[in-house]
């Protein structure tokens, strides 16, 4: 049975949570579709942060821990002026991960994070999400600089940062699990 913090409130109360979902900027790519996370969306945001998959962002997490963890890409948005997004490969309609211009407790400056789905993997979506939301911070947000913060055993997640031409710039007291890789404006 679904928790009822995971079903959406019929009635006015759906209509405002749509009404605030589509003042989020959609992102098209060549072959992608970023949109506002809603209820539907996490489903597969906890396939990924409550199984193995989340091990590089503190998975696995447990089901509520994922659901704050999800709460917290909507609510950045109402606080910050960004957040997550849900990406869509726009032919086929199908969820493929999520990207975020997130501000989390401890972080000093907005994180480009990425979580993606397992079968999603290896064909450049993330790359190509990835970058439209750099792109959208630098270029409409007119933010200097953007970060990632990697578990420093995900090679995949350095390999991707590096390709998009992010230089590591962990600083000399941080935690020795983790690297961090800026994002300048410069970057192609």
């Amino acid at each position: 049975m679904t928790p009822r913090h995971e079903c959406f409130t019929p009635g006015p109360a759906q209509a405002i949570a749509a009404d605030l979902a589509a003042s989020v900027p959609v992102l098209k790519t060549e072959r992608l579709t970023l949109r506002a996370p809603n209820l539907a969306d996490f489903g597969d945001y906890r396939g990924i942060v409550c199984t193995e998959r989340g091990r590089f962002i503190g998975g696995p997490m447990s089901r509520e821990d994922g659901w704050y963890d999800f709460a917290g890409m909507c609510a950045n948005w109402l606080l910050h002026g960004h957040g997550g997004w849900t990406v869509f490969e726009t032919a086929t309609d199908r969820r493929l991960g999520f990207v975020t211009l997130g501000l989390e407790p401890g972080d000093q400056e907005v994180e480009l994070g990425y979580i993606f789905l397992a079968d999603a993997e290896g064909q450049g979506f993330a790359r190509e999400a990835v970058k439209a939301v750099r792109d959208f911070g630098f270029d409409t947000l007119n933010l200097p600089t953007l970060v990632s913060y990697i578990d420093r055993q995900n090679s995949r997640s350095i390999r991707l940062c590096q390709a998009l031409g992010a230089l590591e710039d962990t600083p000399a007291d941080w935690d020795p699990a983790d690297v961090v890789y800026r994002h300048s404006r410069r970057l192609s």
